[in-house]
Parts: structure tokens; C-alpha cells; sequence
């Protein structure tokens, strides 16, 4: 009924297909753009304001800032995390070193 919709579902399977491999609670994390869009949106607020910079480095600086900022008021938990973490730290065990994170 939709071909324009389903051909690069058809055209990109083999990559698609991996991802209903995980776990349903890693998934979740993977299409939740929830955190990434406001992770943006609080960068965003801060440098809107700014008409200009002076340098690169004092954007870099800004920006910093406002994640330092983040870190201290984002403090939800992921449900089920030390569950996800386990699988996750399985599943890539050669890209993850035990103290990358903390479970």
C-alpha cells in the first residue's frame, strides 16, 4: 500500500534485522531519543542566547559547562539497568571493559 515507505526497510534488512536481536529493554534504549533530544535542547537554550562567540574554544567552554550542569539534575534512573548493563556488557564484551561502567 506504501512502497515508498517499506522499500528501505527492504533495501536496509540485513542492517535492520540486528536489531531485533536484543533484548526488548535494550531496544527500548536504542529508540528513545528522549535524553539525546534534551541533552540538545539544554545546549541549545545556552547558546541561542549568545549572538557570537569569541573563539571556538569559548563555545567548547560554554558547553562543557552546561553539561556539567546536566549531570547534576539528571539523576532518573533506567529501569531495569544493571539487567540491561549485564547483557549489554555480554553482548560486546570486546568493545566494554568492566570499569567503563558501573553496575
Amino acid at each position: 500500500m506504501y512502497p515508498k515507505a517499506v522499500e528501505p526497510w527492504i533495501n536496509n534488512w540485513e542492517r535492520l534485522s540486528v536489531f531485533f536481536q536484543y533484548s526488548p529493554a535494550i531496544r527500548k534504549i536504542v529508540y528513545t531519543t528522549n535524553t539525546i533530544e534534551a541533552y540538545h535542547r539544554q545546549i541549545r537554550k545556552l547558546t541561542k542566547t549568545k549572538g557570537a562567540f569569541t573563539s571556538d574554544n569559548a563555545l567548547l567552554k560554554l558547553a562543557f559547562l552546561s553539561i556539567m550542569n546536566m549531570d547534576k539534575l539528571w539523576n532518573k534512573k533506567v529501569f531495569s539497568w544493571k539487567e540491561i548493563l549485564s547483557e549489554i556488557s555480554i553482548i560486546f564484551a570486546d568493545r566494554i571493559a568492566d570499569e567503563d561502567f558501573e553496575l
